[in-house]
């Protein structure tokens, strides 16, 4: 069994996050420049085993899909080509952004430290997974 493998995907980076083999633990893995993602993901999945990935689906209260929506979908076209072995999922990441800023303040961070929009991405990713792990089981 491998790694499941959670992707929140931004304009500028993108926050990693990953499942251990036996699919039960979400951790923050890290953030990485989005120009730069695919070689990421190239030489992650040389050094681990990964089974799948979900990559957040950005929506809005109404339900509507911003605008990284398209950029998400090149990505994932791309991604299937490169890794045609590995599953995509796909998980509504509405409010992650905000649940992830809320942990960081309660975890006794520095306001600085709390601020660093990598860590929030690193952090919603972990959420984006821990929900998915979470639906599996139901």
């Amino acid at each position: 069994m491998g790694q499941i493998l959670a992707i929140d995907y931004g304009k500028a980076r993108c926050g990693i996050a990953a499942t251990d083999d036996m699919q039960i633990i979400a951790s923050g893995l890290n953030t990485v420049e989005t120009r730069v993602l695919m070689e990421f993901l190239k030489k992650y999945f040389t050094e681990n085993k990964v089974d799948e990935v979900v990559v957040g689906l950005p929506t809005d209260l109404k339900g509507n899909v911003s605008e990284v929506e398209t950029d998400i979908l090149k990505f994932i076209e791309g991604f299937q080509k490169e890794f045609s072995g590995i599953t995509v999922h796909r998980l509504d990441e509405r409010f992650t952004s905000k649940m992830a800023s809320f942990f960081i303040s309660q975890s006794g961070k520095s306001k600085k430290k709390r601020q660093e929009k990598g860590l929030i991405d690193k952090v919603s990713a972990t959420i984006i997974l821990q929900n998915f792990l979470e639906q599996r089981i139901r």
